[in-house]
């Protein structure tokens, strides 16, 4: 090749490398440009939907929460528990059923019942719940499916009940955990506290449930006088828990084999060698108290130093990398499948209660992960796990139980499908 042939090659690879720098340049400049909007963006967009909210929802000062509706507060509620912190409220709700089982009160009815007695049965307990739950929190409260929820619920706890099996002190005391357990968690764990007005709605909420309950409130401090809004009767609940903690919540064998046995499904798919360590996990997050009920001893202190960390650093993830949610997360199906009138629930802690055998739900990650650790899938078992989904006042509760009291749930969701959904739990109080 010649002095010109060589001298036209070098001159253009002289030009495609100044070229293909110029563009790395470039790609780096936007590269930082990314690096440092994102946070921005992120900053920009955290908060602005609890901003948006006072103004959104009419209760802008003090004074307006006394006049929370019950409508409103299932709203605000539901932007909590689905929108801002869907999983942190999903373990808060799960840990207060993990508490009450500190009671010998309650553990002891459990205990009778055996309905902790064999996995596939504490499992279907734990959906059964999850899922009355999910569907007084999912949808309105005046709705079909809400009333439905609560009628199952009032009538399996009328059973046990008219028996002296089950007191007004253990519903009181789960119902203030419900209310109480999700404020707790979210400030302890979470990229932000509840303002005044989502820690209202939380309690508006669960005052209006316990109503429905005709749970007696008698031996809370202003039960006489009434309460001002939903914040003073939280503080009450949180006196009277507390109170009664004091009182009731002392170790027990009941406890412990609840315990074990709730420990058992949460650790579900945890390789059989690194269980201990769950079980540590599990323990840190109680207080001495529950932890001395239950009968467990207190984890070493790394295991609190690592959970801790490992929180903190999700927290901080959360608040200055993560986006907003723009989707609602349900737990529970929108709407029922025209086939077969039955809902279905969307989660599943040990076996696939409810849960619908999709291309998805069989083979998506989620699965694989299930699939490889020697889980169920939805859809395994045949029939055993009901992947048709549930009726909410035929499936729900007990086997023994299933298909009875339908008249008593019918008077009840006829009742609560009558109420005023713009009425507020306190207006009379």
């Amino acid at each position: 090749m010649n002095s010109n042939g060589n001298r036209f090659l070098f001159i253009s690879a002289t030009a495609m490398s100044s070229h293909t720098a110029n563009i790395l340049e470039q790609w780096k400049i936007w590269a930082v440009i990314v690096i440092l909007a994102y946070p921005i963006l992120v900053a920009l967009l955290r908060f602005r939907r609890v901003r948006a909210m006072p103004k959104k929802y009419g209760y802008i000062t003090q004074e307006s929460l006394s006049k929370m509706t019950i409508e409103d507060a299932h709203k605000i509620q539901s932007e909590i528990a689905e929108l801002e912190f869907p999983s942190m409220y999903e373990k808060a709700l799960q840990f207060a059923l993990f508490k009450t089982y500190g009671i010998p009160s309650i553990s002891k009815l459990l205990v009778a019942t055996r309905q902790l007695s064999e996995e596939a049965k504490a499992s279907k307990r734990y959906a059964d719940t999850a899922v009355i739950i999910a569907e007084m929190m999912s949808n309105p409260p005046s709705s079909e499916r809400t009333a439905t929820a609560i009628g199952r619920m009032n009538h399996i706890h009328s059973v046990y009940q008219s028996a002296g099996k089950i007191s007004n002190e253990d519903l009181l005391y789960t119902l203030s955990l419900f209310a109480l357990e999700p404020i707790r968690w979210i400030k302890l764990y979470e990229w932000r506290e509840l303002v005044d007005m989502e820690q209202a709605a939380i309690g508006t909420f669960w005052k209006g449930i316990g109503d429905e309950m005709s749970i007696d409130y008698s031996k809370l401090r202003s039960a006489k006088s009434g309460w001002r809004d939903a914040l003073h009767w939280l503080d009450d609940v949180h006196e009277w828990s507390q109170a009664y903690e004091n009182r009731c919540m002392v170790p027990n064998v009941n406890n412990k084999q609840t315990a074990d046995e709730t420990t058992k499904l949460l650790l579900y798919l945890v390789p059989y060698r690194f269980r201990a360590v769950g079980k540590h996990i599990v323990s840190v997050l109680m207080d001495d108290r529950l932890r001395e009920a239950m009968m467990y001893e207190k984890p070493p202190r790394g295991y609190k130093r690592f959970v801790e960390g490992v929180l903190h650093l999700r927290r901080l993830l959360l608040r200055h990398l993560a986006l907003p949610r723009i989707k609602n997360y349900r737990e529970v199906s929108e709407g029922a499948d025209p086939r077969t009138g039955c809902f279905y629930y969307k989660t599943y802690a040990a076996h696939p209660w409810y849960v619908k055998p999709t291309l998805w739900n069989r083979w998506g990650p989620e699965a694989w992960m299930t699939w490889m650790l020697g889980g169920s899938l939805p859809g395994d078992d045949g029939q055993k796990f009901k992947p048709y989904g549930y009726r909410i006042r035929d499936d729900i509760g007990p086997d023994r139980m299933q298909g009875k009291g339908l008249d008593a749930v019918n008077v009840t969701k006829a009742r609560i499908m009558e109420r005023n959904p713009r009425s507020c739990p306190f207006a009379l109080s």
